[in-house]
């Protein structure tokens, strides 16, 4: 069943912004068709009154959606993953509050990220005054050197976000958490390039798949 311009979701989207659309014009783009009888719009506003009343939308399940007429396995799959998507970066936007005591602690928000990349990503957890997490950046991709790690990049996010500290963290894919000389190098030159800026570095920790070093704790700056 074809649908109205002013009905079509996506074009609303691009025009207006996520913000502009009703909840089912956000159901409707999750489920993208209907059925040969009723719009994508008819569709999304049945899944949504039929789930207005539960308490939490995350609480729908898959076998839930497929009594719904017009959703089979694949629609009630996409919106299962959509919600759990939505669930989880909102547990990342809580976790960006936590306190940071010890390195062990940051290494518990960072970690599952990094420990099973197949390349060298260089992560740093940016904390205010109260040693909070205020943000969280990817800022290299790659192996780690001098000419690409540059502290102006590093300490320009630092410094956007009124940063009072920072950690840095890199994977190594080997699986062995041992600094190269390259390692130690770049992390001399953040620690003494925030040691001019006021922002402090705290720690390079090493993430590899079962352990991780703090260079910190090893003395290597």
């Amino acid at each position: 069943m074809s649908l109205k311009l002013e009905e079509k979701p996506r074009e609303k989207l691009v025009q207006h912004g996520a913000e502009s659309l009703t909840l089912s014009e956000l159901m409707a783009l999750i489920i993208e068709t209907g059925t040969k009888n009723e719009s994508v719009i008819s569709v999304a506003n049945r899944i949504v009154m039929r789930f207005r009343e539960l308490d939490s939308v995350e609480q729908a399940t898959i076998k839930e959606l497929q009594k719904i007429n017009g959703i089979g396995l694949a629609k009630s799959a996409k919106i299962v993953a959509a919600l759990e998507f939505g669930k989880r970066l909102n547990q990342q936007t809580e976790s960006e509050k936590y306190m940071v005591k010890s390195p062990s602690d940051a290494v518990s928000i960072v970690k599952p990220e990094l420990r099973f990349l197949y390349q060298e990503h260089f992560h740093c957890v940016f904390l205010n005054i109260k040693n909070q997490i205020i943000h969280r950046e990817t800022v290299f991709i790659g192996s780690l050197n001098m000419s690409v790690v540059h502290p102006r990049e590093v300490f320009r996010i630092a410094l956007r976000v009124s940063a009072a500290s920072l950690i840095c963290f890199h994977n190594h894919p080997s699986g062995d958490p041992t600094p190269s000389k390259e390692d130690i190098k770049v992390t001399k030159r953040l620690a003494a390039s925030g040691e001019l800026l006021g922002v402090r570095l705290l720690d390079h920790i090493i993430i590899a798949q079962n352990k991780h070093l703090s260079m910190r704790e090893k003395s290597y700056f």
